[in-house]
């Protein structure tokens, strides 16, 4: 008999709606006229106080090794940030998709988990959509003002979501079921707080932050991380590994389409082929290694 009784329609809509909310963060991060330093800062330190109020197990479970991980998230979280003041949501959210093909490089040495003959083709599909995203010729405009460096502050983005997502697995090597799931929301909270303290000096004065920086902010650290996150929690408890890496592929698909209808952000074609590719070459091999 199960722990959990099946996922039901209420689980895997959370696990949708985390999705969604995490999509909309390229759309929101560009409506503010603050610097990225700036709303790096802001969302972060939101984050962590509705974090803290709305899981009590991020509360807990507080560590070096919860610390350590929360370094690579907020690696994550400041230069997806900066990222999507350079450079389309598309490209930024389609590189940090690319995590994978970094975890597969790193875990024979970190993980001590062998890379397997495989897996070297979906390597291989994800590098090749990066280098088009990477190589596209995208045009400078006022939500991308800056394409080539944001397209490199996108590789980073993924290289700190690999390590985030290394880390989370460290931690619940030795804590299973609950015990690793606060371990993961102490790791989450920690990071956000870490993204704040560290981007303060870059951020500060704000001075002439509008209702409409301060309403896009809010919304950034309350809705589109901290309220996503405590909806995947929730979700991910009776939710199939496979499931959740599948519904979560919801999150690149519709950044672009936020971006496209509020901004009007039209991302390269060649970049939209490689983000495709990457997202495809994601499914197929998460379907094909459960069955494994």
């Amino acid at each position: 008999m199960s722990e959990h009784p099946p996922a039901g329609a209420v689980d895997r809509i959370m696990v949708l709606t985390a999705a969604l909310l995490f999509s909309t963060g390229g759309a929101a991060v560009k409506l503010t006229s603050l610097s990225g330093w700036q709303v790096a800062s802001l969302r972060s330190g939101i984050a962590a106080i509705a974090l803290l109020i709305f899981l009590p197990s991020a509360r807990r479970s507080w560590s070096w090794r919860s610390a350590l991980v929360g370094c690579a998230y907020a690696g994550t979280m400041v230069s997806f940030v900066v990222a999507n003041k350079l450079t389309t949501a598309a490209n930024a959210t389609f590189l940090q998709s690319t995590a994978p093909l970094y975890i597969l490089i790193l875990s024979p040495l970190l993980l001590s988990e062998p890379i397997h003959r495989r897996q070297l083709l979906f390597m291989a599909a994800l590098a090749a959509g990066m280098s088009m995203i990477v190589a596209s010729s995208q045009t400078e405009s006022i939500t991308a003002p800056d394409p080539v460096r944001g397209n490199l502050v996108g590789i980073v983005i993924g290289v700190c979501w690999a390590f985030t997502i290394m880390g989370l697995r460290w931690l619940g090597r030795d804590r299973p079921g609950e015990a690793s799931t606060t371990g993961a929301a102490a790791a989450v909270a920690c990071g956000n707080l870490i993204a704040c303290l560290a981007t303060v000096p870059a951020a500060l004065p704000i001075a002439n932050a509008t209702l409409v920086d301060w309403t896009a902010v809010s919304f950034l650290g309350i809705f589109q991380i901290a309220l996503a996150y405590v909806f995947l929690v929730r979700g991910v408890r009776r939710v199939g590994a496979l499931e959740v890496s599948l519904l979560v592929l919801l999150e690149p698909v519709l950044s672009p389409v936020w971006a496209w209808l509020i901004h009007g952000e039209r991302p390269s074609a060649l970049a939209l082929l490689g983000g495709a590719i990457i997202v495809v070459a994601t499914a197929v091999y998460t379907w094909m290694s459960d069955r494994k």
